[in-house]
């Protein structure tokens, strides 16, 4: 099965409409929104059955048993994270928790301990296609590792399909590099502002570390040509495949405050969308040609 990955090097390029479209045109049977925290695909697409729900554990946290606790007051003295309170006892802020340890070494009442908490919440949409997705609670920092659990939970419920398409998370943090693991091959959704180039440059600067087949395509195009055209040659300059342009469509807006995709409409986004794609699958029988 090959990953088609959808990245943009920051938020707001369109990168998860620009997935949703994708999604549309080739009946995926197959997809995921590694986009942790913030993911909106699902708003998009239309199961006929409920999700299931799983709950997703990351880093432990620090839980103090009042119980136990002599209230000495080293562990709040000695939590460089300012995690540990006291108003009617000592209690830890979770969304402040590192989960260093610290305070459970230190504590002479052995009232601390560090303890499994919910990160996140997995979600797993399961009837004509497979769709995974999930979705990380304020405060917590494993982001990469739950992406990689969406991956494994879309892998896993996945059987004879040849592309499953990903929406993936904007910059180039730990959820980009989760995303990249085993993809096949990366479609950077660019924006033609001083950010969005310099932006895309690190993005494409982090895939070639992963060896993998990227491609870029303009969103917003006509916001602004001539940074349209110097991302044309960057690409060209650095042997990048160069798939087209997508107009600003104020009907996209529309389409998409009405929970439809832009390819669901007749509009100049959704047409020109319509030409990428038929060359990322181009791109990628071209692939598995050689």
């Amino acid at each position: 099965m090959k990953q088609l990955l959808i990245l943009s090097g920051k938020g707001g390029t369109g990168k998860t409409t620009i997935a949703g479209a994708f999604i549309k045109l080739y009946n995926a049977r197959a997809y995921a929104d590694c986009d942790v925290d913030a993911p909106n695909l699902h708003l998009i697409s239309k199961h006929k059955n409920l999700p299931k729900k799983k709950d997703y554990y990351g880093l432990p946290k620090a839980n103090i048993d009042l119980d136990l606790c002599i209230e000495c007051g080293l562990c709040q003295a000695n939590c460089r994270f300012g995690a540990i309170d006291y108003q009617d006892g000592y209690f830890v802020d979770t969304n402040a928790c590192e989960g260093c340890g610290v305070c459970e070494f230190i504590c002479p009442a052995s009232a601390v301990s560090l303890k499994e908490t919910v990160a996140g919440e997995l979600f797993l949409y399961k009837d004509d296609s497979v769709f995974s997705t999930a979705k990380l609670k304020m405060g917590s920092g494993t982001s990469g590792k739950l992406v990689a659990e969406v991956k494994k939970q879309l892998l896993e419920n996945t059987k004879k399909v040849e592309i499953a398409i990903i929406d993936g998370s904007p910059g180039i943090g730990c959820p980009v590099i989760a995303s990249l693991s085993g993809a096949d091959i990366a479609l950077i959704v660019a924006e033609p502002s001083v950010s969005g180039i310099s932006d895309m440059e690190r993005i494409i600067k982090t895939a070639h570390h992963f060896e993998t087949k990227i491609a870029v395509c303009v969103n917003k195009y006509d916001i602004n040509l001539s940074n349209t055209e110097k991302i044309e040659a960057f690409c060209a300059d650095n042997n990048v495949a160069y798939l087209g342009r997508i107009p600003y469509d104020s009907l996209a807006v529309m389409a998409i405050n009405s929970g439809k995709s832009i390819v669901e409409i007749d509009c100049p986004s959704g047409n020109a969308v319509k030409a990428v794609y038929a060359r990322v699958i181009e791109l990628i029988q071209k692939e598995d040609n050689l």
